[in-house]
């Protein structure tokens, strides 16, 4: 068996879990704060929805790493794809799941405040870019 190929897997696989897991978080926090703008007859902010989406991108971050893999499989070191896909796809995945985290709280405080959004959104972005560094620089370990 080749466990070279179990690593283009997990590149997409734990990226997209980490985005579930993350999205996940967001969205039951933004419903939350919306329940609770209702309970008030405050406005419920739309703009919840960008920290519930924001995670999603990281199963991007995993697709293009995943297609980098599959490109380069026939010559590339087995042990070496599957490292690389596997603690690549772990690395996105973390980073989505705290994107999501930070996402719930940014939910919440903009909800009950309504400001700071551009604040929250540049937290959700530091977060994000530990994705693309992962995702970049795996590409540049196995290109």
């Amino acid at each position: 068996m080749n466990f070279g190929m179990l690593g283009i897997g997990a590149a997409l696989a734990f990226a997209a879990m980490g985005s579930a897991f993350g999205a996940g978080a967001a969205g039951m926090a933004a419903v939350g704060a919306w329940k609770k703008c209702f309970a008030q007859n405050k406005p419920a902010p739309f703009m919840l929805v960008a920290f519930v989406g924001a995670p999603l991108t990281q199963t991007i971050y995993g697709y293009i790493l995943m297609n980098t893999l599959k490109g380069v499989a026939d010559t590339a070191n087995g042990w070496l794809l599957l490292g690389v896909g596997l603690f690549g796809g772990i690395a996105m995945g973390l980073s989505a799941f705290f994107q999501g985290k930070a996402g719930a709280y940014a939910s919440d405080a903009l909800a009950e405040t309504g400001k700071g959004f551009g604040n929250y959104i540049m937290v959700l972005g530091l977060i994000e870019t530990v994705a693309l560094f992962v995702m970049v620089f795996m590409m540049g370990v196995v290109g």
